[in-house]
This record gives structure tokens, sequence and C-alpha cells, in this order.
């Protein structure tokens, strides 16, 4: 692939470079994981310590709180981890019901299910660091203890959780939240420096135990105390069974290379199935024949994703019937001229960060780290600045749908790391962050990569659309005039949308196989940058 390749103007240059990459959402973190490269960690330390300080310096997207994912390429070798929490074995439609609930809240201490990220970081260094946790968790203590200015996108999102927050979590439990994400009690503003001294002091006590005080020492005993002072579900029994999951990637192959993610209870099959499904079609950003098939493989995709994924066990249908052939051939066959209301297929019968690492060594890591809908549930344990995600809003009260509340069970998740190869060797690792876009990002990624062949800036750059549901898309205003009517023609409602926050925050890095240089790209959408060495 010629990653030089640039038939339109970008609004960056691709980064490149042959020793070390970090490539995320906020330039402090990813200069913290250039930081560690520089004192010998691999990529693996450099995710890690990048993961650790975006839970400090983008807190309205993660949290120690929050749940993971990643793919590590290793040694010529991907490894999957699944580091999302399962819900609490006390929880259920019956103790909902008794409560007057008919669905999941949003926020408070109900949607609260086990933290994973904090595992993440462990057994990500237990099997793959070269540094301590403590040396690699440092920057991230930093940053906490001494604090950091406020930049745009950061203050932009911060001030918008803060006046809804303000507005709708008025009862005692959310105090905390207020407490660690103001300035004297008032909403920060950009460029002020903002600190956490007790976030510092949690990381401190997770590097310094390897995880235990968070799973099984005194911040389990205090997460433990405050969800039974404000009758929440979560326990400690809770977090000391829990162990992260080491899974096999599932992969599609689409046009020479192949597509991994991790396999459900993610959502990045989504993405592999639209990419399945679209192979068939006409590949041309520039008509939009072309983007009506895109849009149309993608909906049917979702509409599946929705339908059947949930924890694997729970799954109606596996992943290899979703990934086949037949099952792309058969969807893209349903695709006509016109925009569609999809319905499920008719299966056989029987917030968030990104962050993607690389380093001289050819090792390589696609990160994912995220509470939920910003700062998640809106709830932070006092004293210790762990803000806890909101994931187990997406559970379903309906017993017939595969994501039913069940005690003990991983729920539809929204987080999705991918990786690219080729003839079995790493290109390299993406993402795209957003909810419920991610899948949609990060497909436009990989067709405008391999289809266009642009190179990592330029395919983040591109003007993107989003399915919103229904016949409803929305683009961004930079997109083809000629596009949007034609595509308006053709029956999907078009709007023009200005928040550019809705259409995703991607992060890039191929590895030529050749020269062994990488290449990356970083989202124009936020405040990312990527640390080269």
């Amino acid at each position: 692939m010629n990653f030089l390749h640039h038939p339109f103007a970008s609004k960056r240059n691709t980064v490149m470079s042959t020793r070390g990459m970090v490539a995320t959402s906020q330039p402090l973190a990813a200069q913290a994981g250039l930081d560690i490269l520089k004192k010998g960690g691999n990529a693996v330390d450099a995710a890690i310590a990048t993961a650790a300080t975006l839970t400090v310096v983008e807190p309205t997207s993660n949290g120690i709180g929050s749940d993971a994912f990643a793919l590590v390429w290793m040694k010529d070798e991907l490894y999957g981890l699944n580091a999302s929490g399962p819900s609490p074995k006390s929880i259920s439609k019956e103790a909902l019901t008794e409560r007057g609930l008919d669905k999941v809240p949003m926020h408070g201490v109900i949607p609260v299910t086990v933290p994973g990220a904090p595992s993440a970081w462990v057994a990500l260094s237990e099997r793959f660091g070269k540094l301590p946790l403590t040396e690699v968790l440092a920057p991230a203590i930093s940053y906490a203890e001494e604090g950091y200015p406020i930049s745009p996108t950061l203050g932009h999102n911060w001030k918008n959780a803060y006046k809804q927050y303000k507005e709708k979590l008025t009862t005692e439990e959310f105090t905390s939240w207020f407490e660690t994400f103001s300035i004297d009690g008032r909403l920060p503003e950009i460029g002020e420096v903002w600190k956490s001294p007790a976030h510092a002091g949690t990381l401190r006590l997770i590097a310094e135990t390897k995880g235990a005080a968070f799973y099984k020492g005194e911040l389990a005993d205090k997460i433990d105390a405050f969800m039974k002072k404000y009758n929440g579900f979560l326990s400690k029994e809770d977090l000391m069974s829990y162990e992260p999951e080491w899974v096999d990637p599932i992969s599609v192959h689409y046009k020479g290379y192949d597509v991994w993610e991790i396999p459900p209870n993610g959502q990045g099959i989504v993405a592999q199935m639209a990419l399945n499904i679209y192979q068939h079609g006409e590949a041309n950003w520039q008509d939009a024949n072309s983007i009506h098939q895109q849009i149309e493989a993608m909906k049917l995709a979702y509409t599946d994703g929705k339908a059947f994924v949930t924890e694997r066990t729970h799954m109606p249908v596996d992943t290899e019937t979703l990934l086949s052939k037949e099952y792309g051939e058969k969807r893209f066959a349903e695709i006509t001229d016109t925009a569609l209301d999809p319905i499920p297929f008719d299966i056989p019968k029987g917030g968030t960060i990104y962050l993607a690492a690389a380093d001289e060594e050819g090792n390589m890591v696609s990160y994912i780290q995220s509470n939920y809908m910003g700062f998640g549930s809106g709830i932070v344990i006092p004293n210790t600045g762990i803000s806890l995600q909101n994931r187990g809003y997406d559970f379903s009260l309906d017993e017939n749908h595969p994501n039913f509340l069940k005690p003990g069970k991983r729920t539809y998740h929204t987080i999705i790391p991918g990786f690219l190869t080729k003839d079995n060797q790493a290109v390299g690792p993406f993402g795209v962050m957003g909810g419920y876009m991610q899948p949609q990002g990060q497909f436009q990624v990989i067709t405008h990569t391999i289809d266009a062949h642009l190179n990592p800036q330029a395919a983040l750059d591109m003007p993107r659309w989003q399915w919103m549901g229904e016949k409803r898309i929305e683009v961004e205003p930079h997109f083809p005039n000629y596009l949007v009517q034609e595509l308006a023609q053709k029956g999907h409602d078009i709007h023009i949308t200005h928040d550019s926050g809705l259409f995703g925050r991607g992060q890039v890095i191929w590895r030529d196989q050749k020269t062994g240089v990488l290449y990356g790209g970083t989202e124009s959408r936020t405040d990312g940058q990527i640390a080269a060495w």
C-alpha cells in the first residue's frame, strides 16, 4: 500500500517515524506514551502509560472506573484482551422491577458494572510489558498531582456535561462528581489548570499493588461501602471475582487485507459485517451509488448487530455465520437503488478514548478505554478520583432479547479496537471513538484506506456520514453537496450536521511492510496528536 498517495487536500500531513509512535486524542497523553518508549519501554508499556494518563487529561471520556479492550501485535502474533466487566451478581430484572423501573437508568449506581480498565493495565503489563507498572503509571500520577491546562475540545465537552449534570444529577450520591470535576465549586474553564490529588493516590495504589488494591483491597472496600450506602448492586465480591479475558481475535477478509476485532460482546463485528457485505459492491467514494451501498451495508450490519450481539455465550447465532461469505452475499443482494428500512437477518435455526502505539521492534497496540456517554454514570467514589462507567445502561429488560439483563453477564459493548494485517503481517492498529459511530467510522476509514488508497491522515480527514436509524443519515458540512442531493433522491433522509463531535474521533498507525517506516494519522475533530520518535 502506498501510504503517501494523496488525491485530495488533507487538513494535516501524515506523521512518519521509525523508532516509535503514539497516537491519541490528547497531546499530553501521547507524549507520556512516547516518554515511556524513550525510557526503554515497548509499545505495550507506552499504551498503558497513555491509557492511564488519559483518565486524568480526558476525564470527559474515560476514567479509572472504565472498561477496556486491546489488540496486541507481539512477535508476529495478534492477541486480544477483553477487559469489560460483567453485571453485578445481585442485579436482575426482578430487582429493578421492585424499584419501579422498566429499564436500566442512564446515571447513578444501578447501571455500574465491574470496571475492567485497571485489570487491563495489569494484565498487559504482566504478559508483555518491559517496565514496572510503577514507572509506567508515573506520568499519569504526575499530571493528577500537579495538574494540567484544560484544552479546547476537552473544555467544551466538560462544559456540556457539567451543565447537564447540574440540572439532572441533584441527589446526594452525585456530590463527589461535582467536587472532583470542579475548581472551587465551579466549572473549570479552558486554559485553567485542573488537578486531582485523590486520582493520583488511587493510581499509585494500583501501580504498587498491581491492581490488588482496586479489586481486593482498600479501593474495593470504598467502592463496596459507597454502593451499599446508596443502594447499588456492585459489591466487593463482584470485584474480587473478576478477571479480564484473553480472547482470540476474529477477522474478515476485505480485498487482500484482514480486518481484526475483539469478538462479541463488543460491536467490532458490526464493522466487519458491513465490510463483508459491501465488498460485493462498487468502490468509489466520489460516486453516490457507491456511498448508497456503503450506507445500506452498514444499516444491515448494524440491524443484525443490535439484534444478535451480546456476550458470546448468549448469542443466538455464531460469529462465523455473521462473517461468512454466504451472509455477505445474501445481505448485499437485498440492497436496491433506494434506501431501505432494514429488518434483522433470518438466521439459520440451530466519551471514550482510543490510542494506537508502535515501537521499533515491530510491536503494535490497538487499545480502547471508556466510561460511556461522556463521564459515565456520574458516580465518583469519594476521595479516590474513581469515575465509574454506566455500561449496564445498554442491557435490555426484554426477556426475549439476547442482551437481556442477567447477573454476572457482560453487556453489548460499543468500544472496539481494530487491527489490519496483510499476508499475515501487521499493517497496524486503528480505531474511531464515538458510541454507535464506532463501527461506522472504522468502516469508512478502512474503505478509504484500501479502496481509495489514502494515507492515514487523509483517511481520517475524509468527510463522514452516520446512519442514525430508519432512513435518517447525518453528514458533515464539508460532505460534497452533489452526493447529498443524489443520496436524497435515493430515499435517504439526509441532514447536514455541524457538530463534528458526532462523527467520531479516530487514530491510525500503519507500518510499511517493506521499509518498517511508521505512518500515523490523528483526529482533526478533536485535540488529537501523534508523538513520534
